[in-house]
């Protein structure tokens, strides 16, 4: 088989650059109480309550927190979860700020 320059050239990219990993953030917004936020953060995760609270605090203060690391279709999945109950989640890969 005879590889062309763009098969080559993907080839090394994909080896070059493997996957770095995805995030879940969890974004400040004007509706849902910090109480609640801490409670979707214990109920959905199985934070312990001083954790759930940190992060809720994070997302208050910094407008934002990263909630979990993993696979792209774990954080996919967990941001439909934290939508089902009203907050404002996103996906976005390690280190793409």
């Amino acid at each position: 088989m005879v590889m062309t320059g763009t098969e080559t050239s993907r080839r090394e990219d994909t080896h070059l650059a493997p996957d770095r990993g995805w995030e879940t953030l969890v974004w400040d917004d004007p509706v849902n109480l910090m109480s609640y936020v801490a409670y979707v953060f214990r109920v959905h995760f199985g934070f312990d309550r001083a954790h759930a609270e940190e992060l809720m605090l994070r997302v208050h203060h910094r407008g934002h927190a990263v909630v979990a690391e993993g696979g792209l279709e774990a954080m996919e999945m967990h941001v439909e979860a934290l939508h089902a109950y009203g907050l404002w989640a996103t996906v976005r890969e390690v280190g793409a700020e």
